[in-house]
């Protein structure tokens, strides 16, 4: 017998979690959205979500720091991607570490549905720390995905998301105004 967070699978369909993970200006979002795009191609049924905060390009798309971009829906908590999601081959998710811990059951929910789930987000926060709910997606995600920055200050690989400004909040939305990726060895420098 199955118990309530449980869903059975009889769509025959084999669902998966794939994360895409890294610092500022790693190309997540890019990612996402070529991955999208190539499911929507296959003529499969795609939406994307992200957080209803998350307007610095667009409140109706899912925007790459180049420029690149694909219609989502804003919502506020993850328990709307699960209401929304209904008859759907594949799930994007962009900005997942803005979302609460029951990121993590709907992702899993969504995929013992059949349905492909790929979330895109932050790993660490400014501080160095694991972000949101990504350490705990990334542990029951089926692929996970670690994409990089170069660092601005020596241009090796960069996996820190360095804050420029005075703000101690944990969410601080931004651009190359407010944040700026660094290697580890610079980001100890800086921080």
């Amino acid at each position: 017998m199955f118990s309530e967070n449980q869903i059975y699978n009889h769509t025959g369909k084999t669902g998966s979690i794939e994360i895409i993970c890294g610092s500022m200006f790693s190309g997540k979002t890019e990612e996402l959205i070529r991955r999208m795009r190539r499911a929507q191609f296959a003529k499969q049924t795609v939406e994307i979500y992200k957080p209803a905060i998350d307007v610095r390009y667009s409140e109706e798309h899912v925007v790459s720091h180049n420029q690149n971009s694909i219609p989502c829906t804003s919502v506020e908590n993850s328990g709307n991607i699960l209401l929304l999601s209904g008859g759907i081959d594949v799930v994007g998710i962009d900005e997942a570490q803005f979302f609460d811990n029951g990121l993590v059951d709907i992702c899993n929910r969504l995929a013992n549905q059949g349905i492909r789930v790929i979330v895109a987000g932050l790993d660490m926060d400014f501080k160095g720390n694991p972000f949101g709910p990504i350490p705990a997606l990334c542990a029951v995600a089926d692929d996970v995905t670690k994409v990089h920055a170069i660092c601005v200050e020596c241009g090796k690989l960069a996996g820190y998301s360095h804050r420029l400004v005075k703000n101690e909040k944990l969410v601080l939305l931004g651009e190359k105004d407010e944040y700026r990726p660094l290697c580890r060895t610079c980001y100890n420098l800086f921080k």
